[in-house]
């Protein structure tokens, strides 16, 4: 690029050559001008005049950021009612989650009545400000406290529910042969051998041999041995003085000191010891006295989902065994 500069006033002129390097160094110098002369422009003119309260750059500077207060107000309004939202919806979760616990706390045995912490809540909806943030944040910490409660309480009931479900697994309500019938009941009978008559202390449950036999309940194998009345005999130990005796097996899976699960194959039918034919002999012992067995399998039938009550027998010696 050539460049004349001419002076009328001493006539004479100047001719200046540019080359690339040159021409683009001399715009870098020129733009950084410009741009040092643009903040000086602001710092002295607009910035003094905003602080000095001159009238037409006070006014300029009030509209700028009285516009950007706005728009900054108005999104955090619009952030504040999403947040509203998102609390209504959680306090109602909140609501059926407490009904929730109610219904599951008679269940567990809790009182209903001793954990009803907030009340019931209604009627027609009328709209009025917005909830300001002290406001939303006054609701979310009794939000947190509710959330805290409650979880407070279901971790009561799950241990309940926990607990009663242990105990339903051992106490002997597992039908102890699947389908099959019902020979002798509990009770006085007359003896199959002697003819006399004579006090049958559990349920005979006629089967094929080798039918299995399954634990009546969870719990530790305490005897298993032939016995002279009872054949190849199993005793389980359910705890709380509540003990299953299982006769007559052919074979047995199980021996002293195993732990067993409830409805788990033990045995098979057999006609071992004092018995007539092929069948298993099946009873309830509460502190070492026989009890009726069909009390607590119909118990087990009727109501599953509740423990059987096993009422506090006194101690005394064994009825002799009558097959």
């Amino acid at each position: 690029m050539h460049l004349i500069i001419t002076d009328a006033w001493l006539a004479r002129s100047r001719a200046v050559h540019l080359s690339g390097t040159k021409l683009l160094l001399t715009g870098l110098v020129v733009s950084t001008g410009l741009m040092l002369v643009a903040a000086g422009l602001y710092h002295w003119v607009f910035l003094k005049g905003a602080r000095e309260g001159w009238p037409v750059v006070g006014s300029l500077v009030r509209l700028v950021v009285k516009d950007e207060f706005d728009q900054r107000d108005r999104f955090m309004r619009e952030n504040l009612d999403a947040m509203a939202r998102r609390v209504g919806e959680m306090q109602a979760k909140m609501m059926q989650l407490e009904s929730l616990g109610e219904r599951v706390s008679g269940l567990a045995g809790v009182n209903p009545v001793d954990i009803k912490t907030t009340p019931g809540r209604g009627g027609i909806l009328v709209s009025g400000p917005s909830l300001s943030l002290e406001e939303l944040q006054t609701t979310l910490v009794e939000l947190e406290q509710q959330g805290g409660r409650r979880s407070d309480l279901l971790t009561v009931m799950e241990s309940r529910l926990f607990d009663q479900k242990i105990r339903r697994s051992m106490v002997p309500t597992q039908q102890p042969v699947s389908a099959v019938s019902l020979g002798s009941a509990f009770g006085w009978r007359i003896d199959p051998i002697t003819g006399r008559s004579a006090l049958h202390t559990g349920l005979d449950f006629s089967a094929d041999p080798g039918t299995p036999i399954l634990s009546a309940a969870g719990g530790v194998v305490v005897t298993q041995e032939y016995h002279a009345a009872y054949g190849n005999m199993i005793e389980i130990d359910h705890g709380n003085d509540l003990v299953s005796r299982y006769a007559h097996s052919s074979r047995v899976f199980v021996k002293k000191g195993d732990l067993v699960r409830r409805g788990q194959k033990i045995a098979e039918v057999g006609t071992t010891g004092r018995s007539t034919g092929s069948h298993l002999h099946f009873e309830v012992l509460v502190q070492g006295v026989q009890q009726d067995p069909q009390k607590f399998l119909q118990a087990g039938q009727d109501l599953p989902s509740q423990t059987v009550a096993v009422a506090a027998v006194p101690k005394g010696p064994n009825r002799t065994p009558q097959r």
